[in-house]
């Protein structure tokens, strides 16, 4: 046993002394500038509760930034949380990572809950092993180089600067490995887009990034230069998206960096406001003047991205078309829900502007069938569609293509931090800080997007082939069925009878 000496412990009783020391220093300083906290809180006369409890108070504001997360993982139930709850994202996760997709014991979902869908199963499915192909679908097929695809689930869109680089790196080797498209967004075509050589659909925002001249104005050359651009496969002109109606696309100055200024044309540092509509279409005719301009320009399928307020719009554009003749339709129409997301949107146009996706969806596809132009517009839904049920759904009501941005993202590893306005996104996908971006490996994520849609379209073919049809596009509005207030559900081709086509 170690003997203890007089100078061992001196050592001791110094080493304790030195401690007492530091802790006293320590308290010291707390109450000093608690001391301090006090006299700025009840001298202030911003905050009531501050005043009111002064030092203490400021802990409500950790407290409420901390309830977030704290209500993610502790205390909302699976079917609880909004937008996505845990049992919606649980599927996505496993999904992107490939793994089983099966649960035990019983759906924790309320099947009587109103709006709830239910598909029609056929008591005599066929015994013959289908994959989840479709048959090819031709979108512009007028135009020099029309667009085909058997695949109905693809990528909305997400601009380079509402997403980080790696994170639209990811995306475009993802799609490539899984044959959907990716859509740039409004903010351009940046060098990340390319890098996995997938198919790619060029969004026109109403600010132009990336295909502006000097004055702002739609550039020909730029248009005809993006033409030429073989990855490019469509254009979409977007007159609004489901967070935000009515308003431009807003990206905060704290995520504007040198790169992003150059590919959009604007200061570096600076918040970015999109105009709330193109300054040259202000009427259906200018609009579809619009469409015939970056066709014509570009030798490729266009259409344009739109949130359906009344039943008055979609017959203005109807009516405009048949005057000019269906050659001088869009070649595709992506309707958005008021239910789709941002990476920043004012909360009043999130939460009361717009038509939800449910009501949308078949009021333009019965108006176009009632016209006689439904096979010569293509429907792309866009909204919150990130599970099964939500993509059977669409494809039920008429929608031809299905596009999620959301569900993507939790597949780049997003878990709904409620962060992406802020760059200080904790997984990488929305910041452009680099410590924050090292968590998202691109050549990983990528592998999991292609999972996500590959699954996706798998567990659909699983849908269908449960309703006793050959592959997902051939179900309609007899296949499904919504739950009524009475808790009882109703047949979609009752709830949305399809229109009598006009002679």
């Amino acid at each position: 046993m170690t003997e203890i000496t007089p100078v061992s412990m001196d050592l001791l009783l110094g080493a304790v002394d030195l401690l007492a020391s530091v802790l006293l220093f320590g308290i010291g300083v707390l109450i000093l500038v608690a001391m301090m906290l006090y006299i700025v809180d009840v001298t202030q006369t911003r905050h009531a509760v501050r005043r009111n409890y002064p030092v203490i108070g400021r802990f409500r504001y950790w407290f409420e930034h901390l309830g977030e997360f704290f209500r993610q993982y502790f205390f909302a139930q699976d079917r609880e949380e909004m937008p996505f709850n845990r049992a919606q994202r649980s599927w996505a996760y496993r999904a992107s990572k490939n793994i089983t997709n099966t649960l035990p014991f019983g759906s924790t979902r309320d099947l009587t809950r109103p709006g709830t869908v239910l598909f029609v199963n056929d008591p005599y499915p066929d015994l013959s092993q289908k994959d989840a192909q479709c048959p090819p679908l031709v979108i512009g097929p007028d135009t020099s180089e029309p667009y085909s695809s058997e695949h109905f689930f693809h990528i909305s869109a997400m601009s380079y600067g509402a997403i980080s680089n790696v994170a639209v790196q990811a995306l475009s080797r993802g799609a490539a490995r899984a044959g959907c498209w990716l859509n740039t967004g409004e903010g351009g075509l940046a060098p990340y887009h390319l890098e996995g050589g997938c198919d790619l659909v060029f969004q026109i925002g109403t600010a132009k990034y990336g295909v502006r001249d000097e004055h702002g104005d739609l550039s020909k050359a730029r248009l005809r230069e993006l033409g030429e651009n073989p990855n490019i496969r469509m254009f979409e002109i977007k007159l609004s998206q489901g967070a935000k109606p009515g308003f431009g696309g807003i990206l905060p100055g704290v995520k504007v960096t040198a790169e992003i200024a150059r590919i959009r044309g604007i200061p570096e540092g600076r918040t970015s406001i999109s105009p709330r509509r193109h300054l040259e279409v202000a009427n259906p005719a200018q609009l579809l003047d619009m469409v015939a301009r970056v066709r014509d320009l570009t030798g490729k399928p266009v259409g344009f991205k739109t949130v359906v307020g009344s039943e008055r719009v979609l017959d203005d554009w109807v009516e405009e078309i048949l005057k000019r003749g269906p050659a001088s339709a869009p070649d595709f129409i992506t309707i958005d829900g008021c239910d789709g997301g941002s990476g920043a949107a004012p909360m009043p146009l999130l939460d009361a502007v717009g038509l939800p996706l449910r009501e949308s969806l078949p009021m333009v596809v019965d108006r176009l069938e009632q016209s006689g132009l439904r096979e010569r517009i293509r429907i792309i839904a866009s909204g919150k569609q990130v599970n099964p049920s939500d993509v059977a759904w669409a494809l039920c009501l008429g929608a031809d293509f299905i596009c999620s941005a959301r569900a993507f993202m939790f597949a780049l590893g997003c878990i709904q931090a409620m962060q992406c306005n802020r760059n200080t996104c904790p997984t990488g996908v929305t910041t452009h800080n680099p410590r924050l971006q090292q968590g998202l490996n691109p050549t990983d994520k990528a592998v999991r997007v292609a999972h996500l849609a590959r699954n996706m379209e798998a567990e659909v073919a699983m849908i269908a082939h449960s309703c006793g049809v050959p592959h997902p596009r051939a179900l309609n509005r007899t296949h499904a069925r919504i739950v009524q207030p009475n808790g009882l559900s109703i047949s979609l081709h009752k709830l949305y009878p399809m229109p009598v086509r006009a002679a």
